[in-house]
C-alpha cells in the first residue's frame, strides 16, 4: 500500500495543469516550432530555394535565368531599405528616450496578473503601431521586456515568448491600416511608380486608406479580437517561463540613462565639446523641422502624409526630445546596431523578388489569384495575394511594387473603392508577419529571445487571425 501511495503521488504531481483547447493548440504548435524553426536570415536563404524552386517547376526557367534573377534584383530596395530603416531608427531615438521610457515603466505596474500584463503589451503594441509600425515594434519590444522583469520581480506569473508575441501586434495587424502603412504611403507620394506605370491616374491621399470609417473600424475590430486571443492563449500559471529562462538580468539596465559621450574626470570641455552639445544649436534645427512638419498638414491636409513625411517629422521629434546635436547621435547609432539584421536581409529579399519577378513566377501567382476575385470577395482575395507574397517578400512597399498595379486595375474594374484595396491587401502583408521572422529581428534583440522560442505562438497567433479577417474583409462595407 505505501508503494502505491507513493506511486500515486507522484503521478499526481507530474499531471499537466487542466488546459483549454486554445491553450492546448499554443503550447503544441511552440514545442513543434521551437524545435525547427530556423533563425531569420537561414529563413530567408531558405525561401531563396523554395522560390528558385517553384519558378523551375512553375515557370519552367533555367537555372541560369533563376540566378540572373536573383542578381538583378538583389540591389532594386535599396532607396525603400533606406526609408524602412529611418522609420526603424527613428521610432527607436523616439522609444528609447528616458521619458518614453518612464512612461512604459508606469504601464508595467498597471496590470494585476499575467493575462493582464499580456492583453495590456498587445493593445499598447497595436496602438503605437497604428501610429508607427517603427514605433510600435519597439515600445513594443520595450515593453515586453520592462513587463518581463517587473513581473518576475513582484511574482506574478508571465509566459514571456506569448509576451513577446503580444509586443509584435501591431507590426502584424494594425499597422497595415496606420499612418505608416508602406502602399498608403507609396500611392499617396506624387508621380509614384502606379501613376508613372498607369495603373493609377491619381494620388490616393491618406483620407482614404488611413482616416476613412472602413480602416478606422477595421482598427478597432482588430484591438478586441486580438486582445481575446491573447487572453485565451495565457498557459496556466505553472506552465509559464519567466523572463529569467531566456535573458541574465541585470541591474545596470537603467532606463534613465542616456548613452552620454565618454567624459575624463576633471577635463575642461573645449570650445569644440560645448558646440557638439549645444543645446541651443540642436533645439533650433529641431524646432524648426517640427514646425515644417506640421505646417505641411496645416496647408496640405492629413492627405500630405507620405513616406518622407513621415521620417521627417520623426526625426524632428526625436531632435525636441535630445536637443544635443551629440546626444541624439549617440542614440542614433545605438539603433542602427539594432537594425543590422533587417540591413542585412533586405537585399537577400530583393533577390527573391528579382527570382519571382524575372521569372514570371509573381505574374502566375497574381494571375491566378486575382481571376477568380468578385465584387464581393475581392478584399479576400487581397488580403490572401498580399500573406502569400509576403512570406516571400517581407517589405510591403517591394510587394506592392510587384502587384499593386495589377490589383488596383482589377479592384478598380471590379467597383472596389482604391482605399478599400490598400487596406485588404496591407492586412495580407501585416498577417504573415507572424509566420517570418523577419520583422521581428529587433524585438528579438531587445527582448532576449530566439526566432524559435516566440513564434510557435505567433502562428497560432495567425491561424486564429483567420476566422476574423476572411469574416470582417467579407461583410464590412466601405
Amino acid at each position: 500500500m505505501p508503494q502505491e501511495q507513493e506511486l500515486a503521488e507522484q503521478t499526481a504531481v507530474r499531471q499537466e495543469p487542466p488546459m483549454t483547447p486554445v491553450q492546448k493548440m499554443g503550447e503544441a504548435i511552440a514545442d513543434r516550432v521551437e524545435r525547427w524553426m530556423p533563425n531569420p536570415f537561414l529563413f530567408a536563404i531558405l525561401l531563396t530555394y523554395v522560390a528558385a524552386l517553384a519558378a523551375f517547376l512553375s515557370e519552367g526557367s533555367g537555372v541560369t535565368d533563376i540566378a540572373r534573377s536573383w542578381y538583378g534584383g538583389f540591389w532594386n530596395l535599396l532607396q525603400f531599405a533606406m526609408q524602412m530603416v529611418l522609420i526603424l531608427v527613428t521610432a527607436n531615438v523616439v522609444a528609447y528616450h528616458p521619458r518614453v521610457r518612464r512612461g512604459i515603466l508606469f504601464l508595467v505596474k498597471l496590470p494585476n496578473n499575467g493575462r493582464q500584463a499580456v492583453v495590456l503589451v498587445g493593445i499598447a503594441s497595436m496602438l503605437t503601431g497604428w501610429i508607427s509600425w517603427g514605433l510600435g515594434l519597439i515600445f513594443g519590444a520595450i515593453l515586453v521586456r520592462e513587463m518581463g522583469r517587473h513581473a518576475e520581480s513582484t511574482g506574478i506569473k508571465i509566459h514571456y515568448p506569448l509576451l513577446a508575441v503580444a509586443g509584435y501586434m501591431g507590426m502584424s495587424l494594425t499597422w497595415g491600416w496606420g499612418l505608416s502603412s508602406s502602399a498608403g504611403l507609396l500611392q499617396a507620394t506624387d508621380n509614384n511608380a502606379l501613376m508613372q506605370l498607369g495603373f493609377v491616374d491619381r494620388v490616393i491621399p491618406a483620407t482614404e486608406w488611413v482616416f476613412h470609417s472602413y480602416p478606422l473600424t477595421l482598427t478597432a475590430l482588430s484591438l478586441v479580437y486580438g486582445s481575446l486571443i491573447l487572453y485565451l492563449l495565457c498557459p496556466p500559471d505553472e506552465n509559464c517561463r519567466e523572463i529569467s529562462r531566456y535573458v541574465e538580468q541585470s541591474p545596470e539596465d537603467d532606463p534613465e540613462v542616456i548613452h552620454k559621450p565618454d567624459e575624463k574626470p576633471g577635463t575642461e570641455l573645449t570650445l569644440a565639446d560645448r558646440i557638439d552639445n549645444s543645446r541651443m544649436l540642436g533645439g533650433i534645427i529641431a524646432l524648426t523641422g517640427l514646425i515644417l512638419f506640421v505646417s505641411v498638414f496645416l496647408s496640405e491636409g492629413l492627405g500630405a502624409l507620405d513616406l518622407n513625411v513621415l521620417n521627417f517629422g520623426f526625426l524632428m521629434i526625436g531632435m525636441v526630445l535630445y536637443l544635443s546635436p551629440t546626444l541624439y547621435q549617440n542614440e542614433f547609432y545605438n539603433a542602427v546596431l539594432g537594425s543590422s539584421g533587417v540591413i542585412l536581409l533586405f537585399p537577400f529579399y530583393a533577390g527573391i523578388i528579382g527570382i519571382m519577378t524575372g521569372t514570371g513566377l509573381v505574374d502566375t501567382m497574381t494571375e491566378s489569384l486575382l481571376s477568380i476575385a468578385t465584387a464581393e470577395n475581392f478584399p479576400v482575395i487581397a488580403w490572401i495575394t498580399g500573406g502569400v507574397l509576403n512570406i516571400f517578400v517581407p517589405s510591403a512597399g517591394g510587394e506592392w511594387a510587384i502587384i499593386g498595379g495589377p490589383m488596383m486595375v482589377v479592384g478598380s474594374e471590379l467597383g472596389i473603392p482604391y482605399g478599400q484595396i490598400i487596406d485588404a491587401y496591407a492586412v495580407g502583408d501585416a498577417h504573415t508577419n507572424l509566420l517570418n521572422p523577419f520583422w521581428a529581428i529587433p524585438l528579438l534583440a531587445i527582448s532576449g529571445l530566439r526566432a524559435r522560442d516566440m513564434f510557435g505562438y505567433a502562428i497560432t497567433v495567425m491561424i486564429l487571425l483567420v476566422p476574423f479577417l476572411a469574416a470582417v474583409l467579407y461583410l464590412l462595407p466601405y
